[in-house]
């Protein structure tokens, strides 16, 4: 795995809070080590921020506040 597919896409740096990136890329690291494609963990990476940030209307990034059990049961179960 390249340093480049580890990192953030450029337009997710400039909009995503800290821990939202923090988020994705735990997700795509561990999406890569379960043997996923690159494309396929950016895929997880996105869908795991989505769990817990939205998007506005204007596109900004926003935590929908309380974190659920169904985030709890894919960091800890692996999502099955």
């Amino acid at each position: 795995m390249s340093d480049q597919s580890t990192q953030l896409p450029q337009e997710l740096a400039t909009q995503l809070p800290e821990h939202a990136q923090q988020i994705y890329s735990a997700a795509f690291k561990a999406a890569q080590e379960d043997g996923m494609s690159e494309n396929g963990a950016k895929e997880v990476a996105l869908s795991s921020v989505r769990n817990q940030y939205a998007q506005d209307k204007d596109g900004k990034w926003y935590n929908k506040g309380e974190i659920t059990n169904q985030h709890y049961k894919g960091v800890y179960s692996g999502g099955n």
